[in-house]
């Protein structure tokens, strides 16, 4: 067992041949924080977690004396772990490319403690680790606990941690802070929600808690509110006056893979539409925050979860649909049904697929629907918004059968090819009007020339910075589960409408999801098949420097789905 508990500086970033350039740059952190992982052995460690955080050493945004205590009751030492993080790092697209001087320097602060989540002498050993470490009672210094386990034992480690002492009262810089970072899903419904906050808050403040949405910090996402609020032109037309309707989509075109236990107790509906879903949803409809930071921002995307007309029980059939996948043929291979999938009861009624119509009601966005799906087994990998406007009142041109009349789109690709897409009419060029539709699109990988930094980059500096903007509050949990908790009961006391699979693998899922629609008169928007990364946009940005966070050549897009360690 490597026994060098000497903490060892990062490299200057200097030193690292991935500057960062331009005021736009963040500054390095000057805080010395431990980084602590529960389940440092699992998937999300290695497919996430250490990629990002080598990232940010290459930016030369780590403090120098960044540490990374892994604990798992897998058995290994320091060096067996460093080892299996690097193989992790080089097989890991979305990492910066592989320098064995800045992985030295960066593994030489990594431990590991071998140890059962629950037993009390694992955390005796973090707490002597950390004291090897220059911990001491008057100077305990800066901890960020991760919780990347299984959901079931979040409410032991808190307990546990607050039991030896490991947690500080701060939460603030400069204070000896402690943090927790807590992964999804928060709860399986409002009840077992509302008992892990009590349990959570026990031992920590709300100010320590950092509930993970990776969405929430993807670039595009983000961008959403600059988008809405750093451009005059587009709040007027942001309400019921012009809008139509929005629609959401996340739609995959794997099945549940390795995930087949896990996903016969969540179901589309727990893993999608609770946090993901819903919080592109409250992003799109929240009212102007005061300012970005703080609460503000969380305040209005709570406001929204509030106004969220309560689904009717009576009335489920105009409202919500669940599907679940057969066998089919996506991107030309033919794949088995759910219910074929390893670890899946062969007569399962969990849906892989779920369509919802719901409304805010308030002043902005009354009587305007929102429609909400995702599903496995689709055609195509892609999570879109799609803001429907309303026709033009009056058509006073001469139309003719060659005329394309439709109504304004708007489109958001959250991945892949991020970017935003507009559909507009034009008159066609020659002596007669005729109107055509066109795109005018913006793409981030051609405006910028840079693929944007993963979500887990941006969310664990932020936790590191102490700002929780882009992090779940407890209240915002516990409205979302309220949301979907008609649908969850009634689903689980019924069989379906239609006897499952009732959507082949490679088609945009069950029949009743288009009816959903075309009772309204509206149908999904499945035109995907230019991404609008493929027009160069007209005109280039002017940009000092590189983007925030940015820092490695073009790379595959992210994938969800997290395998808790062990």
């Amino acid at each position: 067992m490597d026994t060098n508990t000497t903490p060892q500086p990062m490299p200057a970033p200097a030193s690292i041949p991935y500057p960062q350039t331009g005021t736009a740059a963040r500054p390095q952190l000057s805080e010395r924080v431990n980084f602590i992982v529960f389940g440092a052995s699992g998937d999300l460690t290695h497919r996430k977690l250490i990629p990002a955080l080598y990232n940010l050493t290459c930016a030369g945004m780590l403090p120098t004396d960044f540490r990374v205590i892994g604990f798992a009751f897998t058995p290994m030492d320091d060096a067996a772990f460093r080892e299996e993080m690097r193989k992790a790092l080089q097989e890991c697209q979305e990492a910066t490319k592989y320098d064995p001087k800045v992985w030295e320097a960066f593994e030489r602060n990594m431990s590991y403690i071998t140890a059962d989540f629950l037993a009390p002498d694992g955390y005796e050993k973090l707490k002597e680790k950390l004291k090897e470490l220059g911990s001491t009672e008057e100077q305990p210094g800066n901890r960020l606990f991760y919780l990347a386990t299984s959901p079931s034992f979040y409410a032991d480690i808190v307990d546990r941690l607050g039991a030896h002492g490991l947690v500080t009262p701060s939460a603030k810089q400069g204070e000896n802070w402690t943090r927790i970072i807590i992964e999804k899903p928060f709860g399986h419904d409002l009840d077992s929600a509302q008992q892990l906050n009590i349990a959570v808050h026990k031992v920590f403040s709300e100010e320590q808690v950092y509930r993970i949405d990776h969405y929430l910090g993807k670039e595009t996402v983000q961008n959403i509110m600059a988008f809405r609020f750093a451009n005059s032109i587009i709040d007027p037309i942001w309400n019921r006056r012009y809008v139509d309707h929005v629609q959401i989509t996340a739609a995959e075109t794997l099945g549940v893979e390795h995930r087949g236990k896990y996903y016969e107790e969540a179901g589309c509906l727990r893993d999608m539409f609770q946090n993901h879903l819903l919080q592109l949803m409250s992003i799109i409809a929240m009212d102007p925050p005061v300012r970005y930071g703080g609460t503000s921002a969380r305040d209005r995307k709570a406001d929204v979860l509030k106004s969220i007309v309560p689904i009717n029980p009576e009335a489920l059939a105009e409202t919500a649909v669940r599907g679940q996948y057969g066998p089919g043929v996506v991107d030309g291979e033919n794949v088995p049904g759910y219910r074929e999938e390893e670890g899946v009861n062969p007569n399962s009624n969990t849906e892989t697929y779920v369509a919802l119509k719901l409304f805010v009601d308030n002043w902005r966005w009354a009587d305007v629907p929102f429609y909400l799906r995702s599903g496995k087994r689709l055609p195509h990998k892609v999570t879109e918004i799609v803001i429907q406007f309303k026709r033009v009142p009056h058509l006073f041109f001469h139309l003719t059968p060659e005329d394309q009349m439709e109504p304004n789109l708007l489109v958001i690709r959250i991945q892949p090819d991020e970017g935003i897409s507009l559909r507009f009419g034009a008159k066609v060029p020659g002596p007669e009007v005729h109107i055509r539709q066109v795109q005018m699109n913006f793409s981030y990988a051609d405006a910028f020339k840079v693929v944007p930094s993963t979500a887990y980059e941006t969310l664990l500096l932020d936790a590191m910075e102490g700002d929780p903007s882009l992090f779940n509050r407890a209240d915002a949990v516990e409205l979302a589960w309220t949301a979907i908790a008609p649908l969850l009961d009634i689903w689980k006391a019924t069989k379906p409408f239609q006897p499952f699979p009732n959507y082949g693998s490679g088609t945009w899922g069950p029949s009743a999801a288009d009816a959903l629609l075309a009772r309204d008169g509206r149908s999904w928007h499945n035109n995907i098949a230019m991404p609008v990364a493929t027009i160069k946009p007209e005109v280039a940005p002017c940009v000092a420097g590189e983007p925030v966070g940015v820092r490695r050549a073009a790379s595959d897009g992210e994938t969800d789905g997290n395998k808790p360690g062990i």
